[in-house]
Order: structure tokens, then sequence, then C-alpha cells
């Protein structure tokens, strides 16, 4: 039997407990997943917005600053300078330029960087705006192709944008003068461009300039167009005077270059890249081609003080070549010194081209310079100014200049000379002096003594005769011997060798001797100084 204690209760089934399953993400993971969202989409939109980066080498980085210092084109920033370097071998400084996306055509290998500074230079003052704002970045687009990350920034800004309208030309002189980078172009004293480089020839024969002529101005550059160096004050001093040409004040101070055509003919308009000269002055561009250049020779028996390497060679008031060089040459077969004279000729300026004559008509060289010889053609020095004693060579005709034989056979060709009016007039001088002192005066005062001696013992036999026949011949006739006896003794005092006519007469040759000597001194001076005529003696003045 059993009891109720004994008996164990039966054990009732486990729970069983299941997990329910929630396949809805949690509220709370929804704000970091937002977040990711929103910042891919930034970094996205920034990354899709970012330009190229770009690096610039200047020598120094004065006035920039990271992440300040912007990247301007027409005042418009472009980009931003997000670091400064410098370079191992501290050369120079390493910019890293940030650029915005829409200034991709900012890496062109031609584009130009440049630090834009308050600058005063040939061009003027420049970047004053700076001075508040601090220095940017300027920068000019290129046209190449080609792009390319690092560049070399400029030092200075350039002075043709290539945005800017109108035209290049070369320009090339034997040298700079007193141009730089920036001088004006002038045409009719207004500005129409600058100098934008220069550069020395390969070969060291002069410089190579490249000048910008804005628009619209460099239409009036034609094929017949001339170019000259407008520098500070163009004077000049010759035989014909002083002359002073000056174009603004700019060019006084900074120098520059004007152009303009003979006539006014500038030709066809010039395409851009022409080639021209540039002379050093006005009269030298302006002049006509001399075409061939014939060399004469010139034989002076005189000084050539006031003639100088480049002093012109007139025909009737033709300048038709210049004197190319100066020596001395000593005549062993005369024993004397000569002065030789090289000439440049110019034939073309002596005669006009006329295509429709025939050859055979025309003379000969050879026959034409001895034709011309034999009518009296000479060289001769003239004083071309009193002031500055500046000689100058002129070829003349005179007629009854010697005969003169002309040798072809020379190289250079040999002209016969005839001497100037002041040296005529010093001969004649000398000439006159050395017949006065050939005069015997002492032999002529001697025979008119003996002459007069013999006078009066011819007169004191006619006394004797008077005084023999006194009883005979009325008084009158006495009175008249009286008064010729009176006569002759005067005549013979007066002849006497201590007579004041005596002295006189030879303080009279005396100075007439002192006057051709005067003479000759006053001929010498005014050859060395023919100024003198108008100022006077240096000493007259004080």
């Amino acid at each position: 039997m059993t009891t109720p204690e004994n008996t164990a209760p039966a054990s009732a089934p486990a729970p069983k407990i299941e997990r329910r399953r929630d396949w809805l993400p949690s509220l709370i993971w929804l704000i970091p997943i937002v977040a990711a969202i929103v910042g891919i989409t930034l970094v996205v939109h920034v990354l899709m917005g970012r330009g190229p980066q770009i690096e610039l080498r200047f020598k120094t980085a004065e006035g920039l600053e990271a992440h300040k210092t912007a990247v301007k084109y027409k005042d418009v920033q472009i980009g931003i300078v997000e670091g400064l370097r410098l370079a191992p071998d501290r050369s120079h400084v390493r910019v890293m330029v940030q650029l915005n996306k829409d200034a991709e055509a900012f890496t062109t290998r031609d584009t130009r960087f440049w630090v834009v500074r308050p600058r005063f230079d040939m061009s003027g003052v420049s970047g004053l705006g700076t001075l508040l704002s601090g220095a940017y970045i300027g920068a000019d687009a290129g046209t190449d192709k080609e792009t390319a990350s690092e560049f070399a920034g400029l030092e200075a800004p350039p002075t043709v944008t290539r945005d800017a309208s109108g035209r290049q030309f070369v320009l090339h002189a034997n040298d700079i003068g007193s141009l730089d980078v920036g001088s004006p172009i002038y045409y009719r004293r207004i500005k129409v461009g600058q100098v934008a480089a220069f550069e020395l020839n390969p070969d060291g024969n002069g410089v190579t300039l490249r000048i910008f002529v804005n628009t619209p101005y460099d239409k009036f550059i034609g094929a017949n167009t001339r170019f000259w160096q407008a520098s500070g004050l163009d004077m000049q001093l010759n035989a014909s005077g002083l002359t002073l040409r000056t174009q603004s004040l700019a060019t006084i101070l900074l120098g520059g270059i004007t152009f303009g055509a003979p006539d006014n003919q500038a030709g066809p308009a010039a395409q851009e890249n022409t080639d021209f000269a540039l002379a050093a002055d006005e009269a030298t561009a302006m002049k006509q081609p001399d075409g061939p250049v014939q060399n004469v020779l010139v034989y002076f028996n005189q000084s050539l003080r006031g003639l100088a390497p480049g002093a012109p060679i007139d025909f009737r008031g033709v300048v038709i070549g210049e004197v190319k060089s100066i020596g001395i040459d000593f005549d062993r077969s005369a024993h004397e010194f000569r002065m030789p004279v090289l000439l440049q000729i110019y034939p073309d300026r002596l005669r006009r081209r006329d295509v429709n004559r025939e050859k055979g008509d025309q003379l000969t060289q050879r026959q034409g310079i001895q034709f011309l010889v034999d009518q009296g053609l000479r060289a001769q020095l003239r004083t071309g100014n009193l002031l500055t004693s500046q000689l100058y060579v002129a070829l003349d005709f005179f007629p009854k200049a010697p005969k003169a034989k002309v040798d072809f056979s020379k190289n250079p060709l040999e002209l016969p000379v005839m001497a100037n009016s002041l040296d005529e007039l010093q001969s004649q001088v000398q000439e006159i002096a050395a017949k006065i002192n050939k005069v015997p005066f002492e032999q002529i005062g001697k025979d008119l003594r003996t002459t007069l001696a013999t006078l009066d013992k011819t007169l004191n036999g006619a006394e004797q005769l008077v005084n023999s026949l006194k009883n005979d011949v009325s008084p009158e006739i006495t009175a008249a011997v009286k008064d010729a006896r009176k006569t002759i003794d005067s005549a013979g005092r007066t002849l006497a060798e201590d007579a004041p006519l005596q002295q006189d007469m030879r303080q009279t040759l005396q100075e007439l001797t002192r006057t051709a000597a005067s003479v000759r001194v006053l001929t010498d001076y005014l050859e060395r100084h023919p100024e003198s005529l108008l100022r006077g003696k240096p000493d007259d003045k004080k």
C-alpha cells in the first residue's frame, strides 16, 4: 500500500521558448548611414568640382601665402595657392596651386604665370591695387594643345598678353640704345604700342627687337615703313649747322621708337612678324637708297683742321657722299707731306635713271669722269660753319684751273684739287710781302742823293753866271734865281740823309714790312679760327 508521501507527482513538460525574429533594422542605425551618404556625396561633389593641380617655380615667395594667395585672370579668381616649398637645391621656390574646374585651359604648355606686386618700370607704375589686397598670381592662357603640370613663373609681368589686339613686328638694329622692354612705340607722337622683347643676335653683330603695335594703328605699317629711335635728344652738329629734334617727354626719359613712311606712302600693309631695319635717327631712316658707292681719293696740301670722317661732300648744294677717312702721306719724289682724304661718292645722286636711253648713247664711266675734269671739276676744302670751324669737301667746276689728266690705273681713283680762298689770299699776301722785301730802298736813296748833289753843282754854276750878268739882267730874273736857290736848298735839306723825309720814308717801309707780316699772321689765324670773324678773339671778350 502506498502512501501519498511516497508517491512522486508526475512531472509537467518544460515550456519551449522561441526567440522572435525582427527583420527590420533599428532606427538608431539610420543616422550614421545618412551621414555617410551625405559625406560621400560631398566628397564626390568636391572631387568632381576640383580642377587640376599645377606647380609654379619662382625665385622668391615674396607676398605669397598658402590658402590665402589667389590666382586670377582678368581679376577673376581661378585658383588658390595650397602650399609653398623650397627646392632641394634652394635655387627657387615651388608653389603648389589648385585650379578651379573651369580653369583647365590654363594648363596648356605655353601658359604664363607671374606675381602681381606694386612695380615701377619702363612702362609705368602697375600693381598699386595690391597694396591693400595683397599680392596675387596673374595668369595668361596659352594656345598650345599640349598640357603641363609644371611651369616656370615670370619674374615680371608680360608686356603684351595674348588677348591683346594688334600685331607683332621684328626690328633689327646695331645696338639697343636706351630702349628696354616696355619702351613706347609712337606714330605722329601718339603712343601706339611698346617693345615686347629684345635679344642679342647669335653672331653678336646686332640686336633683334620684337615690338607690338595695337589695333587699329597696326594698319599704318606697310612695306615702305621706316623705323628709327626717338630716344632722348637727337642733336646733330655738322657743317650745315645745329639740328635738334625731340619727341615726347617720355622718350627723353625712357626712350622710344617712331615710325613713318617717305611722302606718307607706306605701301601695302605689312604681314605680322615682318622684318624691318631700325635706324639711329629720322634722317638716316628717311633717306633714299644710295645705290653703289664709288671711292675717290684726293690729296690736299693744306691743313685739314676741322675736317672729320663723316663730313659731307657737296656738289653745288647737293650732298652726294661723305668723307670716309683722313690720313697723312710723305711724297718722296716731291719731298713733301700730302694729306690723303678718301671720299665715298654715290653716283646715283648725280644722275637720273633712264631705262629708255640706249646703252650706246651713254658715255663710259672713264670718258664721263675725264670730261668733267677737263671742264674744271676739282675738289676743294670749304668752311661749312664759322662757329664750329668745321670743313667739308666741295666738288665744283673751276674753268681757269690748270689742265689735269686722270690716271684710271689707280684704285681708288684720284681727282685733282683746288686750294680754297683763304689759302689763295695767304699766298697772295706772301707774294706781295716778298716783292716789297726785294725793293732796294737804300740804293734808291743813295742814287737820289747823288742826283741832288749834281743838281746843286749845276745851280751853283748858274748862280755864278747870273752874278756875272747881274748888271745886264733885270731885277726880276735875279729874284727868280734867288727863289730857285731857296727851293733847291729846301729840296737838298729835305733829301738829306738826316732829313725828316728820309726818316719818315724808312719808317713807312718798316711799317709796310710789319703790315705784311701781320697779314700773314691774320690769314693763319683766320684759317684756324674762322669763327673769330663773328665772335672776336677770346681775349677781346674779357
